[in-house]
């Protein structure tokens, strides 16, 4: 006849089950740390990239895997650090009192483009992308915006290829000065008749989103401009 077991063998017993299965969790988040870290500075190049207007599909119309990513990022992007407050480059964000990042696009060694991230509230969510500048620093090159909570069909609207690609050829420089971009309610043409070259049409329903992505974007390109500046020489 087996002897009954104690209250004390049930504790172990169990602080021993439990022992186990706390190692087996450590053990499989550490595994899956490495991947996933990668995967998600792949989605941020990849955005950087998007932002710079590459293709980000293949000729089969699928998305470019993390090798070729990196591959593109490297050889022609170059990343660096700004001093907001003196538009100067640093080595280090720890030696800057306003660290910003900036992504340089370069062809044979010319710089031909820059970008930048971009974040904001919009109606219901914090809204994150990147913006991208030609040489000229005047003209918007390309943006994406890649994460947020907005409504789908409304403000969640600011993810499609439509409402980004209008962004590409207008200006936030003009004739030297600094001008705000905006993000129109309804459409450029039936607010600006003759024609806005710094402007995009809104999104349908999406008033407050739009003015969230307004603000935003000009609230960061006023943060860069004392670099912008200075490589415009003005």
């Amino acid at each position: 006849m087996s002897t009954p077991k104690g209250d004390s063998f049930v504790i172990i017993y169990a602080a021993i089950v439990c022992l186990i299965c706390s190692l087996m969790l450590s053990a499989t988040a550490s595994t899956l740390k490495k991947p996933q870290d990668y995967n998600v500075e792949i989605d941020r190049k990849m955005n950087v990239l998007k932002a710079f207007g590459v293709s980000i599909y293949d000729e089969n119309h699928k998305r470019i895997k993390g090798p070729a990513v990196e591959a593109i990022f490297n050889e022609h992007i170059s990343e660096l650090t700004l001093d907001g407050a003196t538009g100067q480059a640093v080595a280090s964000a720890a030696e800057a009192k306003d660290p910003l990042p900036l992504y340089v696009w370069k062809e044979d060694g010319v710089v031909k483009k820059y970008a930048f991230p971009i974040s904001g509230k919009g109606l219901w969510s914090t809204i994150y992308g990147y913006l991208a500048l030609e040489g000229d620093l005047a003209t918007i090159a390309g943006t994406t915006f890649y994460r947020h909570g907005e409504t789908p069909g409304l403000g969640g609207e600011v993810e499609a290829d439509w409402f980004q690609n209008n962004f590409k050829g207008k200006k936030v420089v003009s004739n030297g000065q600094r001008v705000k971009f905006e993000v129109v309610k309804g459409k450029v043409a039936d607010k600006y008749p003759q024609g806005n070259d710094h402007a995009v049409d809104g999104i349908s329903g999406a008033t407050l989103t739009g003015n969230g992505v307004t603000r935003f974007i000009n609230a960061t390109i006023d943060k860069y401009e004392s670099y912008f500046k200075l490589q415009r020489g003005s």
